[in-house]
């Protein structure tokens, strides 16, 4: 007898998975109907910028990549070199302007660029139903910054948070351990800064929870070469942009193609995890999907992660205040 669709969500006892695992975000909107083909706007066509658009574009995850700098110069030389390499890589439109109309119909728009140039109305106007990623940094409050300018509902405006930090956590835990990055779960959450909060509880190895056999000690060293690995590699090369790079386009995978991947992305934090006193956006590990945030994971965190969390969230609230949005 073949079960209904309600039935086959739930658990031993009637219980509802997704409601166990995941705590939904409230005034979100259905993701927008699909079309054919995926267009991505970058705004910013520096280290970082270029980097996330030559990821996405390898990675055949966009028919259409639009750039945007306030540089027409530059802005017109990395366009001409990406499509000079056409006969190498899938067929994608590649197009480049200081003009915003060029992101019109964007399904994503990944900002790079600082504040001053001020792109979110302009891209909110030109795709007012697209998802917003944020990469400039500081990310968490520029995100803030993002959601209230373009009046975007919440799932649709997200940071790039703390997705790369966790993989630099993973990579360090393997590296220690000597094993594959991609056998580690471990989320940095947050912000993507000094206040991050390593999840010592929840980490694991195949399965086998790291607390275990790994000391405090130890964790509490890998957490501290996470928060300095920017800098260090900023002081080594001058800037980040091929770690960057990848972690944006694994977002915009998750994103665009409805993946239901889980990622510490930042976002409206208010009510979770106990974070209150505004509307906060920091990390936290969500299920991301073709609307943006679908919801956010129901961690069983300790009372230090959390009381540590909530400090996180106090800091990033003063600094949002001082911007009198």
């Amino acid at each position: 007898m073949q079960k209904s669709e309600s039935a086959s969500s739930l658990g031993p006892g009637g219980l509802d998975l997704s409601r166990a695992l995941f705590k939904p975000i409230q005034n979100s909107e259905p993701p927008t109907p699909s079309k054919r083909g995926t267009k991505v706007s970058v705004v910013g066509v520096g280290n970082v910028g270029m980097a996330i658009a030559q990821t996405i574009l390898t990675q055949d995850l966009a028919d259409d990549i639009a750039l945007v700098d306030a540089n027409p110069d530059k802005l017109r030389g990395e366009m001409l070199d990406l499509q000079h390499a056409a006969a190498f890589l899938p067929r994608t439109k590649i197009s480049a302007s200081v003009d915003y109309n060029i992101t019109a119909g964007s399904d994503l728009c990944i900002v790079t660029a600082g504040a001053r140039q001020n792109p979110i109305p302009p891209l909110a106007h030109h795709s007012p139903d697209s998802i917003l990623l944020i990469v400039s940094n500081p990310v968490d409050v520029l995100t803030f910054v993002a959601w209230k300018l373009s009046g975007f509902p919440v799932n649709r405006v997200i940071g790039s948070g703390t997705n790369l930090d966790s993989s630099r956590f993973r990579f360090l835990i393997a590296d220690h351990l000597d094993v594959n990055a991609q056998d580690v779960q471990a989320y940095i959450v947050g912000e993507h800064g000094d206040s991050s909060v390593a999840l010592w509880s929840s980490i694991s190895v195949g399965g086998i929870p790291v607390h275990s056999f790994l000391e405090k000690e130890t964790l509490e060293t890998i957490h501290k070469q996470v928060v300095e690995s920017a800098y260090e590699v900023i002081n080594l090369k001058g800037y980040t942009s091929w770690a960057i790079g990848y972690s944006v386009a694994n977002l915009a995978r998750s994103l665009l193609r409805d993946q239901r991947k889980i990622h510490p992305v930042s976002l409206l934090a208010r009510c979770f995890y106990g974070i209150e006193g505004g509307d906060v956006f920091l990390s936290l590990p969500a299920l991301l999907g073709r609307s943006g945030v679908i919801s956010v994971s129901n961690l069983d965190m300790t009372h230090e992660e959390t009381v540590r969390l909530n400090n996180s969230a106090h800091s990033l609230l003063d600094a949002q205040r001082q911007l009198g949005l």
